[in-house]
C-alpha cells in the first residue's frame, strides 16, 4: 500500500502579498530588527562602554568575529533586505506603498554601497587609495556610524509603511489581509 505525502502549498508572490503577507512582514521585520540591533549594540559598545572599535563587534560578532569583517556577509544582508522590500511591495497600496518605496529606494542605494565594498574587497583595488574597502558616503562618515544611519534610514519608513498598511483607512486597496478591521 502506497503512502501519500502531502506537501505544503506552494507560496507564490501573489499569496506572499495576499494571505501570507502579514506573517512574511513579521518574519522580515524580525530579520531587520535583529540586524539593526547588532549595529545599535556595536555603537553602545563604543560610545557607552568605551570599547575600542576593533573590539566592538555587536552581539554575534563577539563569538564570530569574522562576521564583522566579512564583506560577503554584509553584502548578502543588503541583498536580502533589497529582495525582501521588492518581494513584499505589491502587498502595499496608497500612502503605505509610498513609504515602502522610500525604504526601497534607500535600500537600493545601501545595496550599491555594499556592492562597491564587496567589489573592492574582491579586487584589492580600494576607492581613492584608501587602505581598506570604502563606500562613497564613508568618505565623509565613519563606517560604523554610516551603517547605523543607513539601517535607521531604511527602517523608519519601512515601519511607517507597515503601520499605515495595517490601518483600514490606508490599507484599502491592498491585496492582502493585513489591514485592521474598521471600528464600529
Amino acid at each position: 500500500m502506497a503512502t501519500t505525502v502531502s506537501l505544503p502549498p506552494k507560496i507564490s508572490l501573489s499569496t506572499l502579498n495576499g494571505r501570507h503577507h502579514k506573517p512574511a512582514l513579521m518574519f522580515y521585520l524580525a530579520i531587520v530588527i535583529g540586524h539593526w540591533a547588532e549595529h545599535v549594540v556595536q555603537a553602545v559598545q563604543v560610545y557607552v562602554w568605551g570599547w575600542p572599535l576593533s573590539e566592538a563587534r555587536g552581539v554575534l560578532g563577539i563569538p564570530f568575529p569574522w562576521l564583522v569583517t566579512s564583506e560577503w556577509m554584509h553584502y548578502g544582508y543588503a541583498l536580502i533586505m533589497l529582495v525582501g522590500l521588492i518581494m513584499l511591495r505589491k502587498g502595499f497600496a496608497g500612502r503605505s506603498r509610498t513609504w515602502w518605496n522610500i525604504s526601497l529606494g534607500i535600500q537600493a542605494w545601501h545595496h550599491l554601497e555594499h556592492l562597491l565594498l564587496l567589489l573592492q574587497k574582491l579586487s584589492g583595488l580600494y576607492l581613492m587609495g584608501k587602505p581598506a574597502p570604502t563606500s562613497l558616503l564613508q568618505l565623509v562618515l565613519p563606517r560604523m556610524e554610516l551603517h547605523l544611519f543607513y539601517n535607521a534610514l531604511v527602517f523608519v519608513p519601512m515601519v511607517v509603511a507597515m503601520l499605515l498598511h495595517r490601518s483600514s483607512e490606508h490599507g484599502a486597496g491592498a491585496s492582502c489581509t493585513c489591514a485592521v478591521a474598521p471600528r464600529s
